[in-house]
């Protein structure tokens, strides 16, 4: 047999082993890591995800919580797991921002990246009885008598109030609290002036009129809150908010991203994801792998102008 005909029929081999991998996975269940705990927004949509994606993919999808650092163990651990598929990590927003506050070793590049879920802008919001009925009614205040406003602030640091700080050149008075469910009662027993979180984290206060949105963080209006303007509309170009997504440890086999990507397309069109999607006010943003890596390294860009 000659040396060309012997690394063709290896060739073939491999590819036939690869093909027939590619056919066989997943050969048992799954583990995806939440980074944070159960119960929360991020454990909540992960949940759902799994139980979705479990039929299209015939095996189980057991989560596991590993909490701590604000996402960075989870995340960490989850980056540090065997490339064979058989651990996902829920990726968010903390992925691009601690690596740059030094709070973080691992970074998006320690992951591939399958798909990007879920993304919801912030929404700033007053109390119903606020004499502030706009963005820009707000933002004079702010000018007129710096560090006056006072802001419930859900995160330190916080990037919803960092950029627009840094748009309209403003300074607010920051007061920390432990996530929305501290910052919005504080904002509605006049603790404080205005706070910003997601639209699921206020939709019961909004929906029942003890909030009031000022504007939302995106570029267009979002449908559980349509008639709320954007911050654009109203001549303030801020667009922030936070996201979800799922990743794999970076060696993985592109032939298991892409199972696993099409089985979480499928999982995300179900009727059951959707429901849930919708009952907690959260957007559905179905990026594939290759547009959720780009849209990791902007938002990355973008929050390396706030953070240094």
């Amino acid at each position: 047999m000659n040396k060309l005909l012997k690394a063709v029929m290896v060739t073939a081999g491999v590819l036939a082993s690869a093909t027939a991998m590619a056919a066989d996975y997943p050969t048992k269940n799954i583990r995806l890591v939440v980074p944070f705990g159960a119960g929360g927004g991020t454990d909540a949509v992960g949940r759902t995800l799994a139980n979705s994606a479990k039929d299209v993919l015939g095996k189980n999808i057991a989560v596991m919580n590993r909490t701590g650092g604000a996402g960075a163990v989870g995340m960490s651990f989850g980056a540090q797991q065997r490339a064979d598929g058989y651990t996902l990590t829920v990726v968010t927003r903390e992925i691009a921002s601690l690596p740059q506050m030094g709070l973080m070793r691992h970074t998006a590049d320690d992951f591939k990246l399958i798909r990007m879920v879920n993304l919801d802008p912030a929404v700033v919001l007053v109390a119903a009885d606020s004499p502030y009925n706009s963005i820009n009614d707000l933002i004079a205040e702010a000018k007129k008598e710096p560090g006056k406003v006072k802001f419930a602030s859900t995160a330190a640091p916080n990037f919803y109030l960092m950029a627009l700080e840094k748009d309209q050149n403003i300074k607010l008075n920051a007061i920390p609290y432990n996530g929305a469910s501290e910052a919005i009662p504080a904002v509605l027993g006049n603790h404080t002036d205005v706070t910003m979180v997601t639209p699921g984290e206020a939709i019961a206060q909004l929906r029942s009129g003890q909030l009031k949105a000022l504007g939302v963080m995106s570029d267009k209006r979002i449908s559980f809150i349509k008639d709320v303007p954007t911050l654009k509309e109203q001549g303030v170009d801020v667009v922030t908010g936070t996201w979800r997504g799922i990743g794999a440890p970076k060696d993985t086999p592109d032939h298991i991203i892409e199972k696993l990507g099409a089985a979480f397309d499928e999982a995300m069109a179900s009727k059951e994801f959707k429901s849930f999607m919708a009952t907690g006010a959260m957007t559905i943003h179905n990026l594939n792998a290759e547009e959720f890596t780009t849209f990791v390294y902007e938002d990355s860009q973008a929050l390396g102008t706030l953070i240094n």
